[in-house]
């Protein structure tokens, strides 16, 4: 009886499962919802490319350590990069002597507590330490910047939906709204027109406002483009730092799956090549013509059966 009771129940939804998907692809083809005003004016992000883009993709440690001081005089001041330390910059090329002289000028200082008083203080970076956070708590951010929060962008590039390209777009799009944007949709006070991003304003003022803001050390022309794709190539790389290694990794797998493969098909080749010229009898013991040739030969032999 439960089990009746139970198929009955689970028929039932089944049934009013289907009924409401069925009821709603009906509505959905009769009265499809009209766009919204941000997907009218939203824009996807432009096509740009870097140098770790592709399975043999490689960071340009040039590149980087433009972006680098790009993020440093632009965007420090408000976004961290907690989940990098200033060890790491090793990696972009930079020595042991300029990493400790990177941390110890950084502009924040690194909460710490003052051992003989047991009071919260703060020290310079080392270069075992973490990028610091620009404000105190979530609270701190949001009054120094309109209610907004500003993210962390550590893992930015593997957070936004359009990865690296959305960033650059973000970037580079600032502009003024069109005439026809609606009046409910134009940027209010503190905020700023963006068609890529998602509702079209945004509370971050353009940080990348003229060419030559920042004075790359290596004499690359700082032009606005210049700088969103080299601090874009420096956000891909403190998501994913690794990405050379996973690279070389992928291939040499790749490689070792490919002569596997050949080894195990000429194994084949060379196992049944004997094979190929022999024939497989139609007929077996239980065939009716060779079970009586059986019996005739075992009776003339004199053996019972």
């Amino acid at each position: 009886m439960v089990r009746v009771i139970g198929f009955l129940v689970g028929l039932l939804f089944v049934a009013v499962a289907g009924w409401s998907l069925l009821w709603g692809a009906i509505a959905f083809v009769s009265e499809p919802p009209e766009p919204t005003v941000e997907s009218r004016f939203h824009e996807h992000p432009r096509h740009v490319s870097f140098a770790s883009d592709g399975p043999f993709g490689r960071f340009d440690r040039a590149q980087l350590q433009r972006g680098f001081q790009v993020y440093k005089e632009v965007c420090a001041a408000c976004h961290g990069l907690r989940h990098v330390a200033f060890r790491n910059l090793a990696d972009l090329g930079y020595n042991e002597a300029e990493v400790r002289a990177i941390a110890d000028q950084w502009a924040i200082e690194v909460p710490d507590i003052d051992p003989d008083t047991g009071e919260a203080t703060t020290r310079k970076p080392l270069p075992a330490d973490h990028f610091p956070d620009p404000y105190a708590n979530e609270v701190a951010a949001r009054a120094a910047n309109n209610n907004a929060l500003p993210p962390d962008l550590s893992l930015i590039t593997k957070a936004r939906e359009g990865g690296a390209p959305y960033v650059y777009s973000l970037l580079t799009g600032y502009q003024n709204p069109p005439s026809s944007l609606p009046a409910e949709n134009r940027p209010g006070e503190g905020l700023y027109y963006n068609p890529y991003f998602a509702n079209l304003n945004i509370a971050m003022p353009p940080p990348l406002t003229a060419d030559g803001q920042v004075t790359f050390a290596d004499g690359t022309n700082a032009t606005i483009d210049q700088m969103a794709r080299d601090v874009t190539a420096f956000l891909i790389w403190t998501a994913e730092p690794k990405l050379e290694n996973r690279h070389r990794t992928g291939v040499a797998t790749l490689i070792f799956l490919l002569i596997a493969t050949l080894l195990a098909y000429m194994s084949y080749r060379n196992i049944w090549a004997d094979m190929k010229g022999r024939k497989v009898r139609a007929t077996g013991p239980l065939d009716p013509e060779n079970a009586a040739k059986r019996e005739a030969a075992s009776g003339e032999a004199g053996i019972q059966g």
